[in-house]
């Protein structure tokens, strides 16, 4: 167990789809949250006040919570030269002290009342590009790393900024959000054939994830 005090919540966040002009057109996306206060219930698939515009590649229940560390807000404000609100990134939890080379897929954790694990990098598509009007968003995203990543439910309950992270399981393969994204980011064709024989065996690794580098495997 870690000590309480190495991991905490800066801000919760959650939003309805809207539909916003992207590129002359319209967009209707789940990216815009907004920081809530008190407490909020985390059900299974996502938390209350939450939403996806698309379900075929956000939410669910390997990607009911998204998390984004803070310590990369500097970073990015630096980069895009402009102060940063909570949730810049889409995410449900804008917290400290989870970084993506520090973070094992498969690694527990207790928030609040919640149990979550961590089940898969988040890999950025273009609707954050949208949230901050620029184009190769996504591709910068990439090249740092720093990228966030998602938890399944194991214990549904209610949370808020003001609750105690405390990790409660260390993945035994210890393999990392980052290494992960390394692989989903090479692509097919790049990927590291051994990385991607270890990554599946890691039994909480995302379905989808898991579907893709199986296939990728298979190819000659």
């Amino acid at each position: 167990m870690e000590e309480n005090g190495r991991y905490g919540i800066v801000s919760v966040n959650t939003g309805k789809p809207i539909t916003v002009e992207y590129l002359g057109k319209p967009l209707t996306t789940g990216i815009y949250k907004h920081p809530v206060q008190g407490e909020v219930f985390v059900g299974r698939t996502q938390m209350d006040g939450d939403g996806q515009a698309d379900l075929k590649h956000h939410g669910g229940a390997d990607k009911a919570v998204c998390v984004y560390p803070y310590e990369h807000y500097a970073y990015w404000e630096n980069q895009l030269d402009k102060q940063l609100d909570y949730s810049a990134f889409g995410e449900n939890l804008t917290v400290t002290g989870l970084l993506e080379t520090e973070v094992c897929i498969g690694d527990i954790f207790e928030i609040g009342e919640v149990v979550v694990q961590v089940s898969q990098p988040r890999f950025p598509c273009f609707k954050i590009s949208s949230k901050h009007a620029v184009k190769d968003f996504p591709a910068r995203v990439l090249d740092t790393g720093y990228s966030g990543f998602y938890l399944r439910i194991l214990q549904e309950g209610r949370l808020s900024n003001e609750s105690v992270i405390v990790k409660r399981i260390s993945d035994p393969m210890q393999v990392t959000v980052a290494s992960v994204l390394k692989q989903q980011s090479l692509g097919r064709r790049q990927a590291d054939r051994e990385q991607l024989k270890r990554m599946l065996e890691v039994d909480a690794l995302a379905a989808n994830v898991k579907e893709s580098f199986t296939e990728w495997l298979q190819e000659t």
